[in-house]
């Protein structure tokens, strides 16, 4: 059996980077840290909640990049001159990107209680209608 993808199916064309923002979806969601949750806020409206307690402000930065949202986390050592006897909070770096769809914006971010939120929205699509004129031979 062979495999079609959309860049080969004769109805999909110009579908390739599609394909290839699914791909690359699909490997950025395989580490669990942090954990968030995507919730759909209303029929235009997304919003994307990262657990980031122990992160300050300045420790997260949240950008766009070729359709992708990323955010990354990065503590500094805060920690010199402390002798645990446990430490069971990790204070790691993390990357988590999102693939956008296109037309979707980031629209605003905020922490509150150890959460950051980030809110996104859909742009309402607009009707294109073309007519091509048929010139003759």
């Amino acid at each position: 059996m062979t495999k079609v993808s959309l860049g080969t199916h004769p109805f999909l064309l110009g579908f390739e980077q599609l394909e290839r923002m699914v791909e690359q979806a699909a490997k950025s969601g395989k580490d669990g840290y942090p954990p968030f949750n995507i919730e759909q806020v209303s029929d235009r409206a997304y919003r994307i909640t990262l657990a980031v307690a122990g992160f300050a402000d300045d420790d997260l930065s949240i950008t766009v990049e070729n359709a992708k949202l990323v955010i990354r986390g990065s503590q500094g050592d805060t920690h010199e001159g402390r002798v645990y006897l446990h430490r069971g909070i990790a204070s790691r770096q993390f990357m988590k990107s999102f693939v956008l769809a296109e037309g979707v914006e980031v629209v605003g971010a905020k922490t509150e209680n150890g959460l950051l939120h980030i809110d996104l929205e859909r742009a309402e699509p607009e009707t294109v209608v073309q007519t091509i004129t048929i010139n003759k031979a």
